[in-house]
């Protein structure tokens, strides 16, 4: 079987996992040092946050140069090693592509500029005389303007030109791109904003549009969104992939509320697997739940591809906090809405049970295992998310997800590397470091090691189906064969578990009044059955 399709799959946000020269950035050679942590930790494969030259104005997704590593991360050098080195600890190396925007450092924006209105260099991109109504996912005019009176879009930060890929050079210079790291060995990539790389033709005014707190969960297709013309492109990039061989896949970026047309983008011929955002959006709410889990298997049954299971990523507000809000359902980076941290996080244990034992691939944003939660209390002058600013505040922004890593000691860094870190640790860290975790049997961090290795030992977990059991309102409880059942409680009160012997659990077991084990409250367990 492909690996992919039931792969554990490991989140490196590159700046903010491990620092190894001391400048208080994460960067290659840290992330080199601590492989083999992920590797004990027992995942597949690891997904890299943008590496490649940047002015970091939107953190790396403000590419420069395609082809050249960042100076604060390391060299083209460091970066082959790094795949080499993870290909040693039996790791798969995915990384990023944007492929809707450059950077406005980058040499095909900078000739545009020069060469002026009606240049072919402008071509490439979207300039125009007059701007339409189209308001940035960053708050705020998707419209810049020049000097010569031309404007230019940017459905993110100004400082992010929207390519025109209805220009054949765009089209063939991706081509290039991808080429050039499946001949360094890297093993997939996952493309950014995967809907919104066509524009309907001429740009039309969006009968909708609105000024207002931009959301990166709008889902419906729009004139700058999942056009048509798009899966053209992917199959072009699955031919020149499967070109490669070693298995290699695509993981797409895709907010998509409609199952089927989401579904499009999973064909034999186009991307691999898809992030399921409606599962990470989801309440914890048990009929929440399984609504999503069923349309997500019955969506990705008509095209024979995998699901994959998210709780949080480098975008949004992480769900240890999310999940101890009085309304579970998925707002975004709202700082003002109170939140239980020690309820938020008896959940996040049971979901990452239940996204680990659901068919098809799980992927763990760096510090899901540690149980970190999101971070609000950020100083102004710390943050650098375009989000803030072009909102003026009134989004607090992704920092909040991207503060570094916490590995060991008692104070800030945290052993993250130096004298500081570009995003500052809560003092409170210290409690959540994986040096103490690591020493608890019942830390986070130990039920991610446990269960991963469980889950890659256990012939039932990965690929493949399940049925749900039969049990009461509030209850999520399934099997998979051969002989393993899954129980997740989001009652109020304890369950009686079926016939089982415990194989992974969230919390500590009780014991019923008939003297049958029982689940207590938000808490989730593996179980061995007959079956």
């Amino acid at each position: 079987m492909t690996w992919w399709r039931d792969a554990a799959i490991y989140q490196v946000y590159l700046r903010s996992f491990a620092d190894g020269d001391g400048d208080g950035v994460g960067d290659l050679a840290g992330l080199e040092s601590r492989l083999p942590y992920l590797r004990d930790l027992g995942v597949d494969a690891l997904w890299l946050s943008p590496w490649y030259a940047s002015p970091m104005a939107d953190g790396g997704y403000d590419v420069a140069d395609y082809r050249a590593i960042d100076p604060s991360f390391g060299t083209l050098q460091d970066a082959e090693r790094l795949i080499g080195e993870a290909h040693r600890h039996g790791l798969k190396v995915i990384i990023d592509i944007v492929p809707n925007h450059t950077s406005d450092r980058h040499a095909w924006f900078r000739a545009a500029l020069r060469a002026g209105a009606g240049s072919p260099e402008r071509e490439r991109f979207h300039f125009r005389n007059w701007p339409n109504n189209w308001q940035s996912r960053f708050g705020g005019p998707a419209w810049s303007q020049v000097d010569d009176g031309q404007w230019y879009l940017h459905l993110f930060d100004a400082s992010q030109p929207d390519l025109n890929w209805d220009h054949p050079e765009v089209r063939a210079e991706f081509v290039s791109i991808l080429r050039f790291w499946l001949e360094r060995g890297v093993d997939g990539f996952r493309i950014d904003v995967a809907a919104r790389l066509v524009k309907q033709e001429g740009l039309p005014d969006k009968p909708d549009e609105h000024v207002g707190l931009p959301s990166f969960a709008d889902g419906k297709p729009a004139a700058d969104k999942d056009r048509p013309e798009v899966h053209e492109i992917y199959r072009d990039w699955r031919r020149v992939l499967d070109s490669y061989g070693g298995d290699r896949c695509f993981v797409g970026e895709i907010w998509l509320d409609d199952p089927d047309r989401f579904a499009r983008y999973l064909r034999p011929d186009e991307l691999h697997t898809a992030f399921n955002f409606a599962f990470l959006k989801c309440a914890w709410d048990a009929g929440a739940l399984r609504a999503v889990i069923d349309r997500t298997l019955a969506t990705h049954a008509t095209v024979s591809a995998p699901p994959t299971w998210v709780l949080s990523n480098h975008d949004v507000t992480r769900h240890a906090t999310r999940y101890g809000r009085e309304d579970t359902e998925f707002v975004n980076r709202l700082h003002h809405l109170p939140s239980d941290l020690e309820l938020g996080t008896r959940r996040a244990r049971a979901a990452a049970l239940l996204s680990m034992a659901l068919p098809g691939g799980v992927y763990v944003y760096q510090g899901d295992e540690l149980g970190l939660p999101e971070v609000f209390d950020l100083p102004e002058e710390a943050r650098q998310d375009p989000v803030f600013r072009r909102t003026g505040g009134l989004d607090l922004g992704r920092d909040g997800c991207r503060v570094p890593l916490p590995w060991g000691g008692e104070a800030p860094p945290f052993e993250f590397g130096g004298d500081g870190a570009w995003l500052p640790q809560p003092a409170e860290w210290r409690e959540l470091t994986a040096a103490r975790q690591l020493g608890d049997p019942d830390s986070m961090l130990s039920l991610y090691r446990l269960a991963l290795r469980v889950r890659r030992d256990e012939e039932a977990l990965g690929d493949g189906g399940m049925r749900w059991l039969e049990s009461e309102e509030g209850v999520l409880a399934f099997e998979r064969d051969p002989g393993f059942a899954c129980v997740v409680n989001l009652t109020g009160h304890g369950v009686e578990l079926p016939e089982g012997t415990p194989l992974v659990a969230s919390a500590e077991l009780d014991v019923s009044a008939a003297g049958r084990a029982e689940l207590p409250p938000d808490a989730a367990v593996w179980l061995r059955t007959a079956n």
